[in-house]
């Protein structure tokens, strides 16, 4: 029986991503150890039978909290805002789970190591998004050349769900927290927590990133112990592009001791003439190699 598990979720839409994700784990021999659960927002049922063959569990991802159907009517992939919260109800049997984004992929399996050690004792694994070589982090908009009005992602989300002026200044200069990539225990009572925040940021706020907002408000307000991992864990390659190291031909981050990404998340999108590479594998960008060469790459994951 195994005990850990890996889950992600997908419409039809992404399922082309998601099916990179599940090869980029199945590469490895130690991933014969952990089960792969799928939450199922809006895939084909061709794509299930593909998908069957390949992880332990597909469930119907469920609107685990009510929400306003105007807001969400037709994009049952929003369903991600939610369910990740309540990955216990879905899959019992684990004891230790591992949400990756389906925009995202494995590069080194050390990266499962640490998220699966991370959250031992109830522990949250996860990673903040910053990192050497982050050239802005707020905007700021000056007024009279004195006045500084500065907008932190945390702190604009915080104003729109209505939380309260005090904890969205307390959320203002916090480090942001990316729930792309993070784990937890079965009995975490970060679970509950979240669960409760999300319940909030979803009454007042956007569904789309109320989720994010909730485990930001879990940890710097509600103090949920946590365990935070290096950026390569969850590298979102929008916010800092990688290099690449050409003699193993994988991705590294761009600053000395150039460590090999973990973890690499294509959050955001990587753009090119107004195209995604997320939707279209074939568009490619300038990569600087560590032998200082450039070369025309795409980020996405290839056998």
């Amino acid at each position: 029986m195994k005990k850990n598990a890996i889950v992600s979720l997908a419409d039809s839409n992404y399922f082309e991503l998601l099916n990179e994700l599940i090869n980029s784990i199945t590469r490895f021999e130690e991933s014969k150890n952990i089960a792969i659960c799928i939450l199922d927002a809006g895939l084909t049922e061709d794509q299930k039978k593909i998908l069957s063959k390949k992880v332990d569990q597909i469930k119907p991802a469920e609107w685990d909290i009510s929400v306003s159907q105007f807001k969400v009517k037709g994009k049952e992939w929003l369903k991600s805002q939610v369910s990740r919260a309540f990955l216990p109800k879905y899959f019992p049997d684990y004891e230790k789970f591992l949400w990756i984004d389906c925009d995202a992929w494995v590069q080194e399996w050390s990266a499962i190591e640490l998220y699966f050690k991370a959250c031992e004792d109830g522990k949250l694994g996860i990673t903040q998004t910053m990192a050497p070589g982050y050239r802005i982090m707020s905007k700021v908009k000056w007024l009279f050349g004195k006045i500084a009005i500065i907008k932190s992602q945390n702190f604009k989300h915080a104003v729109s769900s209505r939380i309260g002026i005090e904890k969205a200044r307390k959320l203002a200069f916090a480090p942001h927290i990316n729930i792309g990539v993070f784990s937890l225990e079965k009995n975490s009572r970060c679970w509950k927590v979240w669960q409760t925040n999300l319940k909030q940021t979803l009454s007042a706020g956007q569904v789309f990133g109320s989720e994010g907002l909730a485990i930001n408000l879990s940890v710097y307000i509600d103090n949920v112990e946590t365990e935070f991992l290096p950026i390569n864990c969850n590298w979102i390659a929008s916010n800092l592009l990688p290099k690449l190291n050409e003699s193993n031909n994988k991705f590294v981050e761009p600053f000395l001791p150039n460590i090999s990404i973990g973890i690499m998340h294509l959050a955001a999108g990587i753009w090119r003439d107004g195209k995604d590479m997320r939707a279209d594998k074939s568009i490619k960008i300038d990569i600087e190699t560590l032998n200082k060469n450039k070369i025309s790459k795409s980020l996405r994951y290839s056998n």
